[in-house]
């Protein structure tokens, strides 16, 4: 069933508090996904790059060489980055499986990335100068408890809550989903892909890389292959009505927009508000009222529609 939910604020130069924002938005539908949620925020613009990376997915207890494992694979992770030339800020533990790194580094992401994923057990989830990927198993309030997201300012954000159907219950079938390898770009999605495998082998023979075996990344990959080639978002999105068959709802970000596609069915559920101060979109009108305390319109998109916003 899963739900997803979308926030830009009209004027947030000095931030907002997005992070607690998408919790509420996220944990009245906690109804819709159980097994995993979340996030792709974007705080203030850095002139340094900001990535986030796991390197398992749970501590099983049954793994007595669990600790000992994920301290090798960060010092090889660290020692990658820096080879490749990358200049270390900060490394900071989120979790015992989760990182956040912030470096500067002149070259192309996609062979940066691909460096960090040699190392077993590693997956980049986020790259970019403003987006971070937070994703975890939980409902919205444990995860960012666990991250301490509630104090995290930005600008705009999606989410999604997850009740895993086709794929495990893991951090890699959980969304939203980096558009590796074009920096600061993710996508939510509640649907399904019809042509999935056909789209997976057209982008991998492209160069590109898939982490999960869930249909919701290629749309993220496919939106990074168009804007790579210099589509804006919103073209890219409205291509994909035209190439990706299936019954599908999705919410693209970039740096400063945020956009949503409906299939031409328009079978999957979506609530959209437009006011002076925001743009808030879900699955369910009750996410958008978690953060509006008072009275407002929504209305549902239409079948075949892309919306984008600029921040």
């Amino acid at each position: 069933m899963c739900g997803i939910a979308g926030i830009i604020y009209a004027d947030a130069n000095g931030g907002r508090e997005v992070g607690r924002d998408m919790t509420l938005m996220l944990q009245s539908m906690k109804h819709r996904g159980p097994d995993s949620t979340g996030y792709a925020l974007f705080g203030p613009r850095s002139a340094s790059y900001v990535m986030r990376f796991t390197l398992a997915d749970t501590n099983d207890p049954r793994d007595f060489e669990f600790a000992d494992r994920i301290r090798r694979n960060r010092f090889l992770v660290e020692q990658r980055l820096r080879r490749f030339g990358a200049q270390i800020h900060e490394v900071e533990e989120e979790t015992e499986y989760a990182y956040r790194v912030t470096f500067d580094y002149v070259g192309e992401l996609k062979q940066l990335a691909d460096l960090v994923e040699d190392v077993p057990g590693a997956e980049v989830l986020s790259l970019g100068h403003a987006l971070e990927i937070i994703k975890d198993l939980g409902d919205a309030e444990s995860v960012a408890m666990q991250y301490e997201l509630d104090g995290f300012r930005g600008t705009h954000a999606i989410g999604h809550v997850r009740m895993a159907t086709e794929s495990d219950v893991d951090i890699s079938g959980a969304h939203p989903y980096w558009a590796y390898p074009f920096n600061d770009v993710a996508v939510v999605h509640n649907g399904q892909l019809t042509n999935y495998f056909q789209w997976k082998r057209r982008l991998e023979r492209s160069g590109h890389r898939f982490q999960s075996e869930c249909d919701s990344e290629i749309i993220a990959v496919y939106l990074a292959e168009k804007m790579s080639e210099g589509a804006s978002l919103e073209d890219s999105m409205r291509d994909s009505l035209h190439e990706l068959d299936g019954v599908f709802t999705y919410i693209a970000v970039t740096e400063d927009a945020l956009g949503v596609a409906k299939d031409e069915m328009a079978a999957k559920p979506l609530v959209l508000y437009e006011g002076d101060d925001m743009v808030a979109l879900a699955s369910e009108e009750i996410a958008i009222r978690a953060v509006l305390d008072r009275e407002i319109d929504t209305y549902d998109p239409f079948e075949g529609e892309v919306m984008v916003w600029q921040r």
